[in-house]
């Protein structure tokens, strides 16, 4: 569905931003787009979307150049970008001026997605405060029914009975059809939701994994002494250790993604070793 290869980004003066990125999404997945700040994340997203243009290398959406913005592509793609703005209109206005560019927009998903969403559709949407103006958003875009939906931080501005509701929806939403990549620095938000994480560190996808895929191969736990562990990365809290182990008896635990991120950006080589295992990454 998505196919980036040989990517290579750097803003005007500025040092590179990616460097030979390759990546491929598929249908029926969502994404998770980890990186510390700076990282590249934003710019990556917007790549895909066709909004920057790389230096070298391709994005293709449907086979289709991303950057060449053509039709066929924007009308099955949604891009939420992390700062929004919105117009002086209600959102049922909104609806009538915008949804025509989305062929298989659904108004009876736009509306219970409002509702779920605690929105009210005859609210002027600049006059909303921040966090409705992106569930406003967030609406739109899930009854664009696309089958790309991108979106950049998300969950910013919300609280938590919303990020609990943007989970539902987004889960709700998923299907065999759609491919849903979303990017965060607010880890948890999204560590039940999605099912393949993607770290970009150091100008390049370093993790793409699902989770499955990160279970089978590590376990998560919280230990009052290590010693002896097949231990990948630690950190030391008022309770103990949270450690990473090698999954070296085939045990379940329920996958820390705040702490990959954590050990994955640390540079632990031996971790990205055993997690890349069998894949095209280094």
């Amino acid at each position: 569905m998505i196919q980036i290869q040989e990517l290579d980004f750097a803003y005007k003066k500025r040092h590179p931003i990616f460097t030979a990125l390759n990546l491929n999404l598929r249908q029926g997945h969502i994404y998770g787009l980890l990186g510390k700040n700076g990282s590249g994340k934003s710019t990556l997203l917007k790549s895909i979307a066709g909004l920057v243009f790389p230096n070298s290398g391709k994005c293709q959406i449907h086979g289709i150049d991303a950057a060449k913005r053509q039709v066929a592509v924007l009308e099955d793609l949604y891009f939420l970008a992390e700062e929004i703005y919105v117009p002086a209109l209600t959102s049922a206005q909104f609806l009538k001026s915008t949804s025509a560019f989305y062929p298989k927009f659904s108004l009876t998903d736009y509306y219970s997605h409002l509702k779920t969403l605690d929105v009210d559709p005859a609210a002027v949407m600049d006059k909303m405060s921040y966090g409705q103006q992106k569930k406003a958003m967030i609406a739109f875009g899930l009854a664009a029914n696309t089958s790309v939906l991108i979106m950049d931080e998300p969950t910013n501005g919300l609280d938590i009975p919303s990020k609990v509701q943007f989970r539902k929806l987004i889960a709700s939403v998923l299907n065999d059809e759609r491919c849903v990549l979303i990017s965060t620095h607010q880890v948890r938000d999204l560590d039940s939701l999605i099912d393949t994480v993607l770290v970009l560190d150091n100008q390049r996808i370093v993790v793409e994994s699902t989770v499955d895929e990160l279970n089978e191969k590590l376990v998560f736990g919280l230990y009052e002494d290590t010693t002896g562990l097949p231990v990948l990365y630690e950190e030391d809290t008022v309770r103990g250790k949270y450690a990473i182990l090698q999954n070296t008896k085939n045990k379940f635990s329920k996958l820390d993604m705040e702490l990959l991120f954590n050990a994955v950006t640390s540079g632990n080589k031996q971790l990205l070793a055993i997690i890349n295992e069998g894949g095209g990454h280094e």
